[in-house]
């Protein structure tokens, strides 16, 4: 059974930072393309970025590239999403994912298998 348990987030002002943690069962973070999504109210779960497992590469979104950065720890049991020059639009529950996840559907939601239960983000002055 997988398990993903994220931590860190909270309420900050805009231009502030966060690093958030997504603690993950032994193997997976190895076996796996690990995932940073974010749902804010009303609105669709979206991709942030992910660790694709076939290449190790690491893919953004757009709207968070230069200021987000997704790595994982040598052990393998941990991803991380540090993310700096926050703004109000960042505001979102995040959830960590984890999949069998090919490269072409490595921003869809439905392409993963596993999930966190979420930590909210509040960028707000």
């Amino acid at each position: 059974q997988v398990q993903l348990v994220e931590s860190g987030g909270e309420s900050v002002q805009p231009g502030g930072s966060l690093s958030l943690s997504c603690e993950a069962s032994t193997g997976t973070v190895r076996a796996y393309t690990m995932a940073w999504f974010r749902q804010a109210p009303g609105k669709e779960r979206e991709f942030v970025a992910a660790i694709h497992r076939s290449n190790n590469g690491i893919y953004y979104r757009d709207s968070v590239k230069g200021r987000f950065t997704m790595s994982r720890d040598n052990a393998k049991t941990m991803v991380y999403l540090q993310m700096n020059s926050l703004k109000p639009e960042d505001t979102a529950v995040y959830y960590c994912a984890a999949g069998n996840t090919i490269l072409s559907s490595l921003r869809r939601a439905d392409a993963y298998n596993y999930w966190g239960q979420g930590t909210q983000v509040t960028v707000s002055s």
